[in-house]
């Protein structure tokens, strides 16, 4: 399997890199590659992010895009035949990426960097009690004694929102609707107190209702408990409503990134629009919905120039044969797109993208975008 099984020593996983005051994780140059049937696959190309304290950053893209494998290179939750291949991931003292063992990693998953998943029952035991789960993550990481621990279990559990919390502390998963396990593995993940918060897609398997509630207690806990917080979804409608930066992931690599505001309202990346413009909640009545056609590339094969071209209708002939560099739009706002080169065509984009904020000012109003 090569670089996956290297042997390294202690002093390997410290870092030399002083971090910004302001950033959590400082990622760079990251390649990350998997071993299947005897092939290798590229999830993650070169990807190069910081992270800020205390922001709640979304990480957006189709299903396979490389969402979930970029932030589990943070835990150490990569498959057994995945491995980062290249590339850096500072955080505090220590070089992640350069992290083999679980002895290492015992001491950043949970208690640094926790996860949220998106089925609550795949992290759930469904033959012990809630509270017990809590508190023996509290007991471990923590060193709490039994009675301390669920003292600090109930806590969290009210914090979290479940009625009646010293009660309900004895039940079992299936006594719970999907939201309320929800609502306790974020407890869980809170049991730590840790510094960065992953969600994956957490809100997928739920309701409208109860989606717009966990996403709320999200937003309300990063600012209690201070940590930052990774969103990971394939809806931007659902990073409107939580994001305070947003990266746009394509075929295992970051096209573009910004603040919401950014991507929201001045998108630049031909595969941000489409985003954008096959949002439902976009949609007026009588308009057909815009889908992206065809599909992403394999990676297994080397891609070529810009991985989006062959399904964009703006590529132009050097798309299909040059990567584009990451231009800079603003301080905040950068887009890997050669519609930004000065010697480029200038290209109207969808109608659609260029009335996001009068639609979205419609759907506040009580229109009829939504009917």
């Amino acid at each position: 399997m090569g670089k996956q099984n290297k042997k390294v020593t202690d002093s390997s996983i410290y870092s030399n890199v002083d971090l910004a005051d302001n950033v959590a994780v400082s990622v760079k140059d990251l390649v990350v590659k998997f071993k299947v049937r005897d092939k290798e696959l590229t999830a993650i190309r070169n990807i190069s992010l910081d992270i800020y304290k205390r922001e709640i950053i979304a990480i957006v893209g189709e299903s396979g895009s490389g969402k979930s494998v970029f932030t589990k290179t943070l835990t150490g939750m990569l498959e057994s035949n995945g491995w980062v291949d290249s590339g850096d991931i500072y955080y505090e003292k220590y070089n992640l990426a350069k992290f083999k063992t679980n002895k290492e990693w015992l001491q950043i998953r949970g208690k640094k960097i926790a996860t949220i998943f998106q089925d609550p029952m795949t992290s759930l035991n469904p033959l012990k009690k809630i509270g017990t789960q809590i508190s023996e993550v509290i007991r471990l990481h923590r060193g709490m004694n039994k009675e301390d621990a669920k003292k600090e279990a109930i806590r969290l559990l009210e914090k979290v929102g479940i009625v009646d919390a010293a009660n309900r502390y004895n039940d079992y998963p299936y006594q719970y609707s999907g939201g309320m396990r929800q609502r306790v593995v974020i407890a869980i993940a809170l049991a730590c107190a840790p510094d960065i918060l992953i969600c994956d897609e957490p809100t997928t398997a739920l309701d409208v209702t109860i989606q717009a509630q966990i996403i709320e207690l999200i937003k309300e806990l990063a600012i209690e408990f201070d940590f930052t917080t990774i969103f990971i979804t394939h809806d931007l409608g659902v990073v409107a409503n939580i994001a305070d930066r947003v990266a746009v992931m394509y075929a295992g690599e970051i096209i573009e990134y910004g603040t919401a505001e950014d991507i929201f309202y001045n998108p630049q990346h031909p595969y941000t629009w489409s985003l954008l413009s096959s949002l439902p909640q976009l949609g007026e009545k009588g308009e057909s919905l815009y889908a992206i056609q065809g599909t992403p590339p394999s990676l297994f094969a080397e891609i070529k120039g810009d991985a989006f071209a062959p399904r964009n209708p703006y590529a132009l002939a050097i798309d299909f044969v040059v990567a584009p560099p990451m231009f800079k739009v603003s301080e905040t706002h950068y887009a890997k797109t050669w519609l930004l080169d000065p010697r480029a065509p200038k290209v109207e984009r969808p109608s659609i993208v260029g009335e996001i904020r009068e639609r979205v000012a419609k759907i506040y109003a009580g229109g009829e975008n939504n009917e």
